[in-house]
């Protein structure tokens, strides 16, 4: 009986050593992955349902030990995401029965095309203070202008008062939908010009 194992073994790890050209070994326990021969694939999902999907995927991938490397999900892209795999049929079994997953499409993604959306935006530093006149660039209040009342910078966001409401009602923005139009310090500037 011990031999028949062997003979088995024997066979199948000489079948796989003439494939072996043919597909990548799966490395199963390995903490470093060669991810040189990976390709990247766009899944396209329904839309707003992508965070749940690149779970499935990921789940698929460790339960069934597939060669995927990472799935992505770029910031501000709604109805796609991005499976790096070492192969074509690896990236479709990872996304095989997944709800809301809607198929990969049949042409390969380079990185340079999605390189822009991985990478994070760069930080534009505002210059807003406190008591500053802001006009609205966004939002339901569109050009109406306010008054800063805090700034949260840790969250980039803005607590301002309408100037023309009636009662003060404190609104909460982010820091690029508003737009500095007049400085705290220019009011004490602009009033001692006009008294000279």
């Amino acid at each position: 009986m011990e031999k028949e194992e062997l003979a088995r073994e024997f066979e199948s790890s000489s079948k796989e050593e003439e494939t072996e050209e043919e597909k990548p070994a799966v490395a199963v326990e390995a903490p470093e992955i060669d991810t040189g021969d990976s390709h990247i694939y766009a899944l396209r999902t329904t839309a707003n349902r992508e965070d749940q999907v690149m779970d499935f995927v990921a789940s698929n991938s460790r339960k069934k030990k597939l060669q995927v490397f990472s799935v992505i999900r770029p910031h501000g892209l709604r109805g796609y995401i991005f499976i790096e795999a070492g192969t074509r049929a690896e990236a479709e079994t990872s996304c095989f029965k997944v709800p809301y997953a809607r198929g990969i499409l049949p042409k390969e993604v380079t990185y340079k095309e999605i390189e822009h959306m991985l990478e994070p935006p760069k930080k534009v530093e505002m210059n807003i203070q406190k008591n500053d006149i802001v006009e609205i660039i966004a939002g339901p209040f569109r050009r109406e202008q306010a008054k800063i009342s805090r700034i949260d910078k840790v969250k980039e966001e803005v607590v301002v008062e309408l100037l023309e409401a009636a009662v003060p009602i404190p609104i909460t923005l982010k820091m690029d939908a508003v737009k500095v139009i007049r400085r705290d310090s220019d009011e004490g500037v602009t009033a001692e010009r006009d008294e000279d």
